[in-house]
């Protein structure tokens, strides 16, 4: 797949990003990493320039939020389960990674689809439980642009800061994921110990 994406981005340019970061957010399991970072290293290459690559991203980041957002508005969970469950095995998305964004949505708030368009993985589906929500349009859209803006910026630079080493940042990514993933855990566990004590409490 890093070879495809690779390949999108040197033929298309622009259009390749606007494309791989719309399928991203729509079929998770492509690694924005990889796009973000690589194309930040091709604007040390050719006429491409890390805004334009950046406005490409966001803009196909957006677009399949969107997408995400209008699914969970017009199926809701009961439906996207039977998809999933049929489906799921295609998109490599399974129910349970929508219960737990819809969790962390209704966990932490509207400011979940800000930070949460910072994780990998994650950042796709946290669209979904938005739309299930009935989250306002245009409040979705400010956090996710800000969000994703971010995200996006900061692998571009980093491919450019890498060089030919820009692969070096996947290794990173993998990190930070797996910290943020524990840190999520561990804030989990730790609301519902206090769910359980203060119950016990009034008991």
């Amino acid at each position: 797949m890093e070879n495809w994406i690779v390949h999108m981005l040197e033929k298309f340019g622009y259009l390749g990003v606007f494309l791989m970061m719309t399928l991203e957010n729509i079929f998770p399991p492509i690694p924005s990493e990889v796009v973000l970072t690589f194309g930040g290293y091709i604007t040390t290459r050719t006429e491409l320039s890390i805004w334009g690559v950046a406005a490409s991203a966001t803009g196909g980041s957006v677009l399949g939020a969107v997408i995400l957002y209008r699914i969970g508005l017009l199926l809701g969970m009961e439906d996207l389960e039977k998809i999933i469950g049929r489906w799921g095995y295609i998109l490599r998305i399974k129910i349970e990674d929508i219960y737990k964004a819809d969790a962390w949505f209704k966990r932490y708030g509207y400011w979940t689809i800000f930070f949460f368009r910072m994780i990998p993985f994650i950042r796709s589906l946290i669209s979904i439980p938005a739309g299930i929500a009935n989250m306002k349009c245009g409040l979705f859209l400010l956090l996710t642009v800000t969000g994703t803006f971010v995200w996006n910026i900061l692998l571009i630079w980093m491919g450019t800061i890498f060089d030919e080493s820009w692969k070096d940042v996947l290794m990173w990514m993998d990190r930070y994921s797996n910290i943020t993933y524990g840190i999520l855990t561990l804030a989990a566990v730790v609301f519902i110990a206090g769910r359980i004590h203060r119950r016990r409490d009034e008991a």
